[in-house]
Protein backbone atom coordinates (compact mmCIF):
# COMPACT_ATOMS: atom_id res chain seq x y z
CA UNK A 1 0.00 0.00 0.00
CA UNK A 2 1.16 3.40 -1.15
CA UNK A 3 1.91 5.89 2.17
CA UNK A 4 1.03 9.06 0.28
CA UNK A 5 -2.62 10.07 -1.57
CA UNK A 6 -3.14 9.57 -5.21
CA UNK A 7 -2.42 11.97 -7.68
CA UNK A 8 -5.39 13.83 -8.28
CA UNK A 9 -6.62 14.83 -4.80
CA UNK A 10 -5.74 18.60 -3.97
CA UNK A 11 -6.38 20.49 -0.70
CA UNK A 12 -5.50 24.17 -2.81
CA UNK A 13 -7.31 26.23 -5.09
CA UNK A 14 -9.59 28.13 -2.81
CA UNK A 15 -8.52 31.69 -2.61
CA UNK A 16 -11.42 34.15 -3.07
CA UNK A 17 -11.15 36.61 -6.28
CA UNK A 18 -9.87 39.81 -5.34
CA UNK A 19 -12.32 42.84 -4.84
CA UNK A 20 -10.68 45.43 -6.56
CA UNK A 21 -11.29 48.09 -3.75
CA UNK A 22 -9.97 51.94 -3.87
CA UNK A 23 -10.30 55.47 -5.64
CA UNK A 24 -10.99 54.67 -8.87
CA UNK A 25 -11.23 58.60 -9.58
CA UNK A 26 -9.10 61.06 -8.05
CA UNK A 27 -8.58 64.79 -7.37
CA UNK A 28 -8.89 66.94 -10.74
CA UNK A 29 -10.53 64.09 -12.78
CA UNK A 30 -14.03 64.34 -14.38
CA UNK A 31 -17.11 62.32 -12.97
CA UNK A 32 -20.08 61.65 -14.60
CA UNK A 33 -23.72 61.28 -12.97
CA UNK A 34 -23.36 57.58 -11.47
CA UNK A 35 -19.72 56.83 -12.22
CA UNK A 36 -18.04 55.40 -9.64
CA UNK A 37 -15.34 57.43 -7.20
CA UNK A 38 -14.35 54.48 -4.37
CA UNK A 39 -15.11 51.32 -3.86
CA UNK A 40 -14.64 50.92 0.20
CA UNK A 41 -15.48 48.68 3.36
CA UNK A 42 -16.71 50.66 5.43
CA UNK A 43 -16.29 54.28 5.33
CA UNK A 44 -12.78 55.40 5.15
CA UNK A 45 -13.60 58.47 2.90
CA UNK A 46 -16.95 59.85 3.67
CA UNK A 47 -19.45 61.67 0.92
CA UNK A 48 -19.38 65.17 0.00
CA UNK A 49 -21.47 67.60 -2.19
CA UNK A 50 -22.74 66.01 -5.11
CA UNK A 51 -22.12 62.64 -3.79
CA UNK A 52 -24.03 59.33 -2.42
CA UNK A 53 -23.02 56.74 -0.44
CA UNK A 54 -24.30 52.81 -2.00
CA UNK A 55 -25.54 49.79 0.48
CA UNK A 56 -21.93 48.29 0.09
CA UNK A 57 -20.77 52.07 1.34
CA UNK A 58 -19.53 52.36 -2.37
CA UNK A 59 -19.24 56.20 -3.30
CA UNK A 60 -20.76 57.86 -6.38
CA UNK A 61 -21.16 60.76 -8.19
CA UNK A 62 -25.15 62.99 -8.38
CA UNK A 63 -23.82 65.62 -10.84
CA UNK A 64 -21.12 65.95 -13.60
CA UNK A 65 -18.14 67.61 -12.28
CA UNK A 66 -14.48 67.68 -10.88
CA UNK A 67 -14.23 65.44 -8.13
CA UNK A 68 -12.46 67.41 -4.66
CA UNK A 69 -10.74 65.85 -1.80
CA UNK A 70 -10.28 67.40 1.69
CA UNK A 71 -10.06 66.75 5.10
CA UNK A 72 -11.98 68.02 7.93
CA UNK A 73 -13.09 67.18 11.44
CA UNK A 74 -16.28 65.66 12.37
CA UNK A 75 -17.70 65.51 15.49
CA UNK A 76 -19.47 62.09 16.71
CA UNK A 77 -22.76 61.84 18.86
CA UNK A 78 -20.11 60.99 22.06
CA UNK A 79 -18.85 64.26 21.52
CA UNK A 80 -15.26 62.83 20.11
CA UNK A 81 -14.02 64.54 17.22
CA UNK A 82 -12.07 62.36 14.43
CA UNK A 83 -11.05 63.40 11.01
CA UNK A 84 -12.56 62.49 8.28
CA UNK A 85 -11.69 62.43 4.37
CA UNK A 86 -14.27 63.96 2.22
CA UNK A 87 -15.04 63.22 -1.19
CA UNK A 88 -16.90 65.52 -3.24
CA UNK A 89 -17.83 66.70 -6.96
CA UNK A 90 -17.85 70.27 -7.55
Amino acid sequence: MSTTKSAGSTRLGRDSRPKYLGVKLFAGEKAKVGQILIRQRGTKWVPGKNVRKGSDDTLYAMKEGLVSFKETRKLAFNNTQRFVKVISVL
